[in-house]
């Protein structure tokens, strides 16, 4: 008679088990990134009334005779399905569209987590972190390089500055006016940098002559001079110049009438630069827009895979922890295989689905009352037993 009093017990846990984890499901229905988990029931062990008999020619066999000791939860898993994609326009809102985690540096703990809201207001050291500071882990790049394949780092983009480029070459087209009077001259200036970013100016003095053009070049103390000559228009002769270690090309320069437009058109040089902005690539590259004009890649985001992702470990925060049974991260990039793709301004949403929660509560409650139901009836048997003698 006891029995079943303890079966219905373990059917109450058990069903107040579902209950909390739909309930802490539907709790975080708008929580970005979240996994949705469910409850798995098993028998318990089984008490065995009669054992199973073989048959012979004179009687048939008997099956097992036994009576079930109540219901244990046999697991909780993790759904690990695609949550749907929410649109932001902030940029460092990311979202990982197929498989993989952003890896995290928590407290000096490692930890992994699909919700990519990253706080767009940089910390005082220049860290992208999450929303209660822990900091978002990638390979920082060295002159534009990605150093991937060794250990991550945190991703910094507050006080990344775009090195100075020294001056090395200068292009110089347009027209000369072949019209011009000899001894006539024109001039044209160009800022130039060097190693340090600091500017100079490069002065390129044009003279008619009888037979075209003197190009004279003055940098400071250095100089330089070459003599361009034209047929019908075209350059045919001295279409190089080098002054303080610049190279000036002047192949692009013609020599018509009644046109005077030689300009400087570019120099490969620039000052230093601080960053303005960043994109994202699919890959999860950050590229850097700095103050100078200059584009270059800052580092890029790491994402992690695990060969049981079910076996992760909620750790709060919308984060994962590794475990024994979730196998070692496998760290790789945005896009290669087995990783999905990266997309800015967007979050991935929680992945719960309400209509089965909905439905889960109403399988809990009715699981819980009916073994309510079975602990209630057995002490009215109870009940009946201790009336029997009065």
């Amino acid at each position: 008679m006891l029995r079943s009093l303890f079966s219905g017990i373990s059917g109450m846990r058990s069903h107040q088990t579902m209950l909390d984890v739909t309930g802490n499901n539907i709790a975080n229905v708008n929580t970005n990134g979240f996994k949705s988990s469910s409850v798995q029931f098993q028998d318990t062990l089984s008490q065995l009334q009669q054992a199973a008999g073989g048959g012979d020619d004179t009687r048939g066999g008997t099956n097992p005779a036994q009576i079930g000791l109540g219901v244990q939860v046999a697991g909780i898993s993790t759904n690990f399905a695609q949550g749907s994609a929410q649109a932001t326009g902030k940029a460092t809102d990311l979202m990982i569209s197929g498989d993989g985690f952003f890896v995290l540096n928590s407290g000096g703990q490692q930890v992994y987590s699909r919700a990519g809201s990253f706080d767009a207001d940089f910390d005082e050291r220049g860290r992208l972190v999450t929303p209660d500071g822990a900091f978002l882990q990638g390979w920082p790049a060295v002159n534009g390089v990605v150093q991937k394949g060794g250990a991550v780092d945190n991703i910094v983009l507050g006080q990344n500055t775009a090195p100075a480029v020294a001056t090395t070459s200068a292009t110089i087209d347009g027209n000369l006016p072949a019209e011009s009077a000899v001894g006539s001259s024109l001039v044209r200036d160009v800022k130039v940098y060097d190693a340090s970013g600091n500017v100079r100016t490069l002065s390129l003095t044009f003279t008619r002559t009888a037979g075209g053009w003197n190009v004279n070049g003055a940098d400071g103390a250095a100089t330089g001079t070459t003599a361009l000559t034209f047929t019908d228009g075209k350059l045919t002769g001295g279409g190089a110049l080098t002054v303080g270690g610049v190279d000036v090309d002047l192949t692009g320069v013609t020599g018509f009438a009644g046109l005077s437009t030689v300009k400087v058109s570019a120099q490969d040089g620039r000052a230093a630069g601080t960053l303005e902005s960043f994109a994202l690539g699919k890959d999860g590259s950050i590229t850097g827009a700095f103050s100078n004009g200059s584009r270059i890649v800052i580092g890029q985001i790491a994402l992690a895979t695990f060969t049981n992702p079910g076996g992760l470990e909620k750790a709060g925060g919308s984060t994962f922890r590794a475990t024994a049974n979730s196998g070692n991260p496998t760290l790789g990039t945005a896009g290669s295989p087995g990783f999905g793709t990266l997309a800015s301004g967007f979050l991935e949403m929680s992945n719960v689905d309400l209509s089965q929660e909905f439905t889960n509560l109403i399988v809990a409650q009715r699981g819980f009352q009916s073994n309510a139901r079975v602990i209630t009836t057995s002490d009215e048997v109870l009940q009946e037993l201790t009336n029997l003698k009065r």
